[in-house]
């Protein structure tokens, strides 16, 4: 029977949080504008090693000031709109927001780490949505470029404020505790073979 309601709710429009919640598959999905999106398969392991890395290099100087999560968890933005971005950061003076659920708001960082299949959903689709529901900062990590571009909300959209590589400074405006190199993250990923 579950089969079949699963089945039902994903030809469904006009989802709610609630009928997400009500999943039991083993895909993951995003909830946009009331419609699933299936996610692409796992992730692959250069991006769970970056993954790791940056979740290091940010908890190192910010976990007493943030909570600090890494996907799967998902970020409740309304009733019809759950993501579930790589690295999030949430001031603990806002941990109002964090319930059973997930986080329940707009977090304070997202951070996506790009591939092949996420390009465009982070890219154009994502950076929408974060800047429609007031996320104040929002980074962008390529791997293959070795690269973090960042974005800060201005009004009602986002503006790149910086692209950082190699040995430049990784700061941030609204996340003081930050500070670290893109070179300290990726120089401790190995080349992997395909």
């Amino acid at each position: 029977m579950k089969k079949n309601k699963k089945r039902e709710i994903l030809k469904e429009n006009n989802l709610t949080y609630d009928d997400y919640a009500t999943l039991d598959d083993e895909n993951r999905y995003e909830l946009v504008k009331g419609q699933l999106e299936l996610m692409s398969p796992s992730p692959s392991t250069i991006h769970q090693l970056i993954l790791g890395e940056l979740h290091e290099h940010i908890s190192s100087n910010c976990k007493s000031d943030y909570f600090i999560f890494f996907a799967p968890i998902d970020v409740i933005l309304s009733a019809k709109e759950v993501r579930q971005p790589d690295l999030v950061l949430v001031h603990r003076d806002r941990m109002d927001i964090l319930t059973n659920r997930g986080i329940e708001g707009a977090p304070d960082l997202v951070i996506e780490i790009l591939s092949p299949s996420s390009l465009k959903r982070d890219k154009i689709e994502k950076i929408k949505s974060y800047a429609f529901f007031n996320i104040p900062e929002y980074w962008i990590l390529d791997p293959n470029l070795g690269i973090i571009e960042q974005y800060t909300l201005k009004e009602s959209h986002y503006e790149m404020i910086n692209i950082f590589q190699d040995d430049d400074q990784i700061l941030s405006p609204n996340i003081p505790c930050v500070s670290f190199t893109m070179k300290e993250v990726m120089e401790k990923i190995p080349k992997l073979s395909n």
